[in-house]
């Protein structure tokens, strides 16, 4: 028998090692043969794409190789599968109550596995917390504070059991204090929020509330405006099936149940505007409050106001005008403002980097809303320009 023989049965004796050894000469093979990505829209993030070396050198060597091993993860053949894959094992196999840093509730709902304020947000807090004070005072009378608690804050009992989440409720009621300190006005919606529990106000697989669940709140704004709400009974509403939010991408759960969307069929545009570098919207694009084009991608929610642009302005039915100045909470929230006021301006200080003192000069809105989710206002790190004078 010939060495090449010899070596070919010696090999048949370790089944498991050539099938390994196969698997992964494949995988390594289809990894060349397949187009790097530059985006995974279910995990909504940027994918690390090849590395090149530029610096010959210790340092230059330690770098390219980190690069490397980040970009070989990144660009995995049929990596969306082998995340799914994980969670099925973890889920089902090893029984954990969490996935992906995603807690894995009672009924299908999902919650960020949020334990405590981080280092940066212990830093951050304060600095919004200031800034929506200085905000009140400079415009006393006319600024509305509303923070939309989690999940887990409204469904405790869903949590898995033992989880040690954040205390919520007690950053929620220093907040409200200080911004009726300053003068300003805090709609606390927690109550009106666990009044409804029973209905579908927060997605399973996504981190913001419902159109339902904005809504109750818009309700309590009015009542706290004395304004009269809109009417769902008055308008068509429409729905998108088979929604899998951002909880879902990072958990990648075999039994997730989709959520759904539902909107109403408005005639009111919405005006997308640029801004100069004094803060002057210049060359506004004007279209419909959705844009029904995102129901056909993976983040369906980003279909409400055409997502998070810097400045924009919604054409209403009401009188006067408003200045809503949000995260992307609000963007299943303002097409309700359509029902009383003239104009609707919005503002994402994460696409505006200017103050609000001229906008609102030039506007003279009678009401500024200040919308976020609780978990963004502790950490959005641009919310501090709603502070600067000037």
């Amino acid at each position: 028998m010939d060495k090449h023989s010899k070596r070919s049965s010696s090999l048949l004796h370790y089944p498991v090692l050539v099938v390994f050894s196969l698997f992964f000469i494949g995988l390594f093979a289809l990894d060349l043969i397949t187009p790097d990505r530059a985006y995974s829209e279910m995990e909504n993030t940027t994918l690390s794409q090849r590395p090149a070396l530029t610096q010959l050198s210790a340092k230059g060597l330690n770098s390219y190789f980190t690069a490397y091993t980040k970009y070989v993860k990144d660009q995995v053949f049929g990596r969306d599968n082998w995340i799914s894959l994980q969670s099925v094992v973890e889920t089902t196999l090893l029984q954990k109550e969490q996935s992906g840093g995603i807690l894995l509730g009672k009924e299908h709902m999902m919650f960020p596995r949020t334990f405590g304020l981080l280092d940066s947000e212990n830093r951050t807090l304060p600095k919004n917390t200031a800034a929506v004070e200085a905000l009140c005072q400079r415009y006393p009378g006319k600024v509305n504070v509303l923070l939309a608690p989690a999940a887990s804050v409204i469904y405790p009992e869903k949590v898995p059991a033992n989880a040690p989440l954040l205390d919520e409720d007690a950053y929620l009621d220093q907040l409200s204090a200080a911004v009726q300190a300053a003068g300003g006005r805090f709609v606390d919606v927690r109550q009106t929020l666990a009044e409804h529990k029973d209905e579908y106000i927060y997605y399973r697989t996504d981190h913001h509330w419902t159109s339902l669940g904005a809504y109750y709140a818009y309700q309590q704004l009015c009542g706290a405006l004395g304004l009269t709400p809109f009417d769902p009974a008055a308008h068509t509403a429409l729905t998108a099936e088979n929604f899998y939010g951002t909880h879902y991408s990072k958990a990648r759960t075999w039994n997730a149940v989709p959520d759904t969307i539902t909107y109403y069929d408005l005639p009111n545009t919405l005006t997308i505007w640029n801004v100069t570098a004094a803060g002057q919207p210049t060359d506004g694009q004007t279209t419909g409050l959705y844009d029904t084009d995102k129901l056909n991608v993976y983040d369906k929610y980003a279909m409400f106001l055409h997502g998070n642009n810097g400045l924009s302005r919604i054409e209403g039915s009401g009188t006067g005008r408003i200045l809503v100045i949000k995260d992307s909470y609000a963007n299943c929230f303002a097409p309700y403002l359509t029902a009383n006021y003239a104009e609707i301006d919005v503002v994402d200080f994460r696409n505006y980097n200017y103050g609000l003192d001229q906008l609102i000069a030039d506007n003279g809105y009678d009401q500024i809303l200040v919308l976020y989710s609780f978990d963004s206002f502790k950490s959005d790190p641009y919310l501090y320009r709603a502070g600067v004078a000037g």
